[in-house]
């Protein structure tokens, strides 16, 4: 079950480029929009405060200080709202594999959203494949790459073909990758502090729950949508909500048995809600944000779903507190049978500190997804149900995914200025509809279609068979069962 993040793959950018200039100061202009989310009591005071200031150019050696300036901080050990699967699921072996993260900062006074998107593929192969390899266990895709979804739907992306200095934590959502190192300079081999990254690394990033800063240059292969041509950013994140009940322990999207390599690609949400407050370099513009809605998820496996559909957001007027929605749904093939696929979707919704859980394990979901522009969907378990609406008139920018039978390729299309409806009801004994618990909506949807063919509108239900309902209502705790990590899976 997988919500979609874009990956990219292209041939790597091989000339080194000088340092890029520390981030300079610009010039406030007034917000055009009023658009604020609000939170839970328990987040009081934190609300949403951005301004976009134009890009001041460093010339003769001088330089300015950015006017927000992020707090950074290491990673804790034992964090709140941690959720399974925050690792780094590589096993070591040499079978097909991918593992893809996915970051999104919600700007609402600009309605500008950042989507940050990481890939690996086959780091088995760390230099990529020589012939021997490739006569041994078939050609594959191999490297990392980086992309961004950024303001007014640009893009920019960088790739290498070779994974040696990418690096993940095993059982922490930390990763990272130097593209070009400074003169000198070792690539990081783990989390170090920005200054350190900064003399380090003059291309690559570095991701923690708490913490993400990188500088990458398009490398100039994706001729087909609008680009800038250098990217730059440094901002910190306040969890707000995980995957579960605020207070509780945090659950894995796809049930227990993601914990073990079957039914493939698995899916987790990592952390459903955040309030983020840094700086994105983005072209000429300069985006400064305090306290700003964001959201990171990622995926691993053999590789995407053949179709699939996603829906994301977490910017809401008509709310009084928090509110995240997640809905995702998918056609992925069985393991162990040729040809044999099934369809599989959830929703999720987050609100005042509660987990409102839709899966095909505990009830029913249906949708209805457009070739492009139209989402509905609606599900309901024992308790609950929900209903949501989502439509945009933006063309949408096309993005690439991992596909088992072309590697990464383009194969999705998105949108972060989706308008959308959600409503969640109490279910009467009777199934019918109760008591309205949230009637919301959103002009900042992130919205997605991908894999196909979509030759028409693409209607489903996804319900579990008996037998894996039966195992996926069990409340198996893996991590519990194994409290030693070294005796837990990679990832978990």
């Amino acid at each position: 079950m997988d919500a979609a993040f874009a990956l990219l793959r292209h041939s790597p950018f091989t000339t080194a480029v000088p340092s890029p200039p520390p981030p300079a100061a610009g010039r406030n202009s007034a917000a055009p929009f009023s658009f604020r989310p609000s939170f839970p009591a328990g987040e009081q005071g934190l609300r949403a405060r951005s301004r976009v200031v134009a890009a001041v150019a460093v010339s003769g050696g001088e330089e300015t200080a950015a006017s927000v300036a992020p707090v950074y901080k290491p990673t804790p050990p034992d964090r709140e709202l941690r959720t399974p699967h925050s690792g780094y699921h590589f096993d070591g072996t040499a079978r097909a594999f991918f593992e893809g993260w996915y970051f999104k900062v919600s700007i609402p006074e600009c309605k500008q959203s950042f989507c940050f998107m990481y890939s690996v593929e086959n780091p088995a192969f760390p230099n990529g494949m020589s012939t021997l390899d490739k006569a041994l266990h078939g050609p594959r895709f191999t490297g990392v790459g980086a992309q961004i979804l950024g303001a007014d739907d640009k893009y920019i992306c960088q790739f290498t073909e070779k994974s040696k200095n990418f690096w993940g934590s095993r059982h922490e959502l930390i990763l990272g990758n130097t593209f070009v190192a400074g003169n000198g300079s070792a690539p990081p081999d783990g989390e170090v502090p920005p200054q350190e990254f900064r003399k380090r690394v003059l291309e690559g990033f570095q991701v923690s729950p708490i913490w993400h800063q990188g500088f990458i240059r398009d490398d100039g292969r994706s001729k087909y949508v609008q680009t800038v041509k250098t990217a730059s950013w440094e901002y910190s994140t306040h969890p707000v909500y995980g995957w579960g009940d605020v207070g509780s322990k945090q659950k894995s999207t796809a049930g227990w048995l993601a914990a073990f390599p079957v039914f493939e690609p698995h899916w987790q949400v990592c952390m459903a809600a955040g309030l983020s407050t840094g700086w994105i370099e983005w072209g000429g513009e300069r985006f400064e944000f305090e306290n700003a809605p964001s959201y990171s998820e990622k995926n691993w496996g053999g590789g995407f779903p053949r179709k699939w559909f996603w829906v994301q957001c977490n910017v809401f007027e008509g709310a009084s507190g928090a509110v995240s929605l997640t809905a995702a749904g998918g056609m992925r093939k069985l393991s162990g049978l040729a040809d044999n696929f099934e369809n599989v979707a959830l929703v999720g919704v987050h609100c005042e500190g509660v987990f409102y859980e839709f899966v095909p394990w505990t009830g029913t979901v249906s949708w209805e997804i457009a070739t492009w522009g139209y989402w509905h969907i609606s599900a309901e378990n024992e308790k609950h149900i929900v209903e949501l609406e989502a439509t945009t008139r933006e063309p949408g920018t096309p993005l690439r995914a991992p596909t088992t039978e072309a590697g990464l390729v383009t194969a999705c299309k998105d949108t972060c200025l989706g308008d959308l409806r959600l409503q969640l009801w109490e279910r009467r004994y009777d199934g019918s509809k109760g008591k309205m618990i949230l009637d919301v909506t959103s002009n900042m949807a992130a919205l997605e279609v991908g894999g196909g063919p979509w030759f028409s509108d693409w209607k489903g239900t996804s319900l579990s068979p008996e037998l894996i309902s039966r195992a996926l209502r069990i409340p198996v705790d893996v991590e519990s069962l194994l409290p030693l990590p070294f005796l837990r899976p990679p990832g978990l």
